[in-house]
């Protein structure tokens, strides 16, 4: 039998309204109470009735969160700082897999609506997309995450937290540049997404600031797969004159590079020099030591959150919210600058 508030007002010895005042986390009662209350709560194994709640309160306290798949780190980890700071506000989340698929990022906001979550996270959008407008006619409750819409007519109306990818881009490749390295081959994503359109931008301005003789060849879509990075190093490494660095604009896909390139028989980075862009968790792993763009993933994923539960709880028409994060070169090892030191 379900346990009512009721059940807990008669083992507490206490009226309903008191249960309902703590476990509301409301003022009104005492802390000692207070804790009595929710002890008692938990002895009787009480779970809230959400739907009832949302009828009154006019919330679910619930948050979507749409993104591309959650086994690639990137996007568990941001995940993780939805979720953290999603329940610091006394929210829960569900989470929508689209496999980067238009139709399916349309399903799942639909699918979220109905359900009446209070807000949309969506970390999956084409830099054309066309279902935001969906939500911006409806006046839904949304952010975007590290990806955003592109000369997007409604943009002033929609709230994003991304980095400064193109300066990132610029980054990753100055620093190869600078460590002697003319012959760098770049491993992207998408180019229907605005990060790494604005990444790839950053590499062609790097290209043309330091003069570094780029060869076309040496530029591959790889869709962030690790297969499809992993299969692109080994041809490239078959062509007679060879790239001898590597920019992957994801930390996946530079884990793709990096097993073609051991698989080969080739040292990293004594032969072949690496850098990624995340700074996911396993970029840090001892043995791994890529030297990545730091997108600080973690906190993009919290300070969306804070965001929208703000424009959420808000009595008043909030403010549009723009957010964009500074990148930082992690150097670890796998791009030699340890072993070389700049030489430019």
């Amino acid at each position: 039998m379900k346990v009512t508030i009721k059940d807990i007002a008669k083992h507490a010895n206490i009226s309903v309204s008191a249960v309902s005042i703590a476990l509301n986390n409301r003022s009104g009662i005492s802390e000692k109470t207070r804790t009595n209350i929710l002890r008692i709560a938990k002895e009787l194994n009480y779970i809230p009735n959400f739907a009832a709640r949302s009828l009154v309160s006019k919330h679910s306290n619930i948050i979507g969160v749409i993104i591309i798949d959650i086994t690639d780190p990137f996007f568990s980890e941001l995940a993780k700082g939805i979720e953290e700071q999603a329940n610091r506000h006394g929210y829960s989340i569900i989470l929508c897999n689209t496999g980067e698929s238009i139709e399916n990022e349309r399903k799942s906001m639909i699918t979220l609506m109905s359900q009446g979550v209070d807000g949309i996270i969506i970390a999956t959008v084409l830099h054309d997309d066309p279902n935001l407008d969906m939500l911006v006619a409806e006046h839904y409750p949304f952010i975007l995450v590290n990806r955003i819409p592109l000369n997007y007519p409604l943009d002033e109306k929609i709230d994003h937290v991304t980095i400064d990818n193109y300066t990132g881009g610029f980054k990753a490749m100055e620093h190869l540049y600078r460590i002697g390295h003319d012959r760098i081959a770049v491993l992207s994503g998408s180019m229907k997404v605005s990060t790494i359109i604005e990444r790839t931008r950053g590499v062609r301005s790097a290209i043309d600031h330091f003069g570094i003789g780029f060869d076309e060849r040496h530029f591959v879509e790889c869709d962030y797969s690790r297969q499809k990075a992993g299969d692109a190093t080994k041809r490239l490494l078959t062509l007679k004159t060879h790239p001898t660095a590597f920019f992957a604009m994801d930390d996946n896909m530079a884990l793709g590079a990096r097993e073609a390139v051991l698989s080969l028989g080739l040292n990293i980075p004594g032969d072949i020099a690496l850098v990624g862009f995340d700074d996911s968790d396993t970029a840090s792993l001892t043995g791994i030591d890529l030297t990545t763009v730091s997108q600080k993933i973690y906190e993009i994923g919290s300070i969306a959150t804070d965001i929208l539960i703000k424009k959420i709880e808000s009595r008043t028409p909030p403010m549009v919210n723009k957010v964009v994060i500074d990148t930082e070169l992690v150097i670890r090892k796998t791009c030699g600058h340890f072993l070389k030191g700049y030489i430019r």
